[in-house]
């Protein structure tokens, strides 16, 4: 297994010589992936548009 480098999108720490089945990867650590978590959960993420319908095709509403 190769290791890999690790920029923890929580608090930019940079990890370096990880293995790749780090658990908490693409997290430096088990704080950094639950903090992530809440920000989900207590919606301070969101995505930046709603999603259509399941089905639903784009170009069809627009002819």
């Amino acid at each position: 297994m190769r290791a890999v480098r690790i920029v923890c999108p929580t608090c930019k720490k940079v990890l370096e010589d990880v293995p790749p089945d780090f658990p908490p990867r693409p997290f430096c650590s088990p704080r950094c992936k639950l903090s992530d978590l809440d920000n989900w959960l207590s919606e301070r993420y969101v995505t930046s548009q709603p999603l259509p319908p399941a089905g639903f095709d784009e170009d069809e509403h627009l002819h």
